[in-house]
């Protein structure tokens, strides 16, 4: 494929993201789910033992540290949680959040739901990804 429709194919990309970011509002859309009793004490990707009971979360490539508001998108509720293990592994799902993050965001009946993530704080540079 010749390099030039190559550059605008990845250009066309990046303006996309940006203009879809700019219209939501979003880092990132997708569905929501929860993980809680089978592993309380466990230990998570960053090394900590998982506690249900902590506003905490794991996303695929987020670094761990970082801040995030989930809103989910059919009530308009939002939860504050923060990145400390790795996941969701069920295709389609973007961020797993804790027993008590989902009960907060009402959606341990449910299982899932359609959310946004707004990243409001990253830890500086050099931290574990």
């Amino acid at each position: 494929m010749n390099g030039w429709l190559w550059v605008l194919l990845l250009g066309a990309l990046v303006v996309v993201t940006f203009v879809y970011f700019q219209a939501t509002g979003f880092y990132e859309v997708g569905v929501a789910s929860w993980y809680g009793p089978g592993f309380q004490g466990r230990t998570t990707a960053n090394g900590e033992l998982y506690d249900m009971f902590s506003f905490t979360a794991a996303h695929k490539t987020l670094p761990f540290g970082t801040v995030v508001r989930v809103v989910d998108l059919a009530t308009g509720k939002s939860v504050v949680v923060r990145i400390n293990d790795r996941g969701p592994f069920v295709p389609g799902r973007i961020i797993d959040l804790s027993y008590a993050a989902a009960l907060e965001l009402g959606i341990i009946e449910r299982g899932t739901a359609k959310v946004g993530l707004i990243i409001l704080h990253e830890p500086e540079s050099g931290g574990v990804k």
